[in-house]
């Protein structure tokens, strides 16, 4: 599956991954990262990526700055139940262009974990994380 099919909540995973990657070499001194395999993204499969992506295109779409839409990885296969909100925040156009904050958040066997992208509509109606 391409990067692109993925969509929103590919992107999301794979800029986390990556700060913690970055993260982990920054702090190598510090013996014990095993923190990090219990985050809730370490336990999402594609499938989960894809029910949080849907989560977020429709909170985006629809929601009010400010308003929360529930989301779960229900119906995914995984054996994890991961849950959480979209909450998108601060609209703003610009240049004909519309963006909003939108503030993710999964819950996985006792951890949160957040993450508070900005992300834009592209011309095909499609939200996309705004790469900075």
């Amino acid at each position: 599956m391409s990067p692109t099919s993925h969509g929103f909540a590919y992107t999301l995973v794979r800029c986390s991954l990556i700060a913690a990657l970055s993260m982990s070499f920054v702090c190598a001194s510090a013996n014990n990262l095993n923190f990090l395999r219990d985050t809730p993204i370490s336990y999402m499969k594609p499938a989960d990526r894809q029910a949080l992506n849907r989560a977020a295109q429709h909170a985006l779409e629809t929601q009010k700055d400010g308003e929360s839409v529930a989301w779960s990885n229900e119906g995914t296969g995984n054996p994890v139940h991961i849950e959480g909100t979209v909450t998108p925040r601060d609209t703003l156009q610009s240049g004909g262009e519309t963006c909003r904050n939108v503030t993710l958040v999964a819950v996985a066997k006792g951890q949160t974990q957040s993450w508070t992208p900005v992300a834009c509509k592209t011309a095909s109606g499609e939200w996309r994380i705004k790469k900075r």
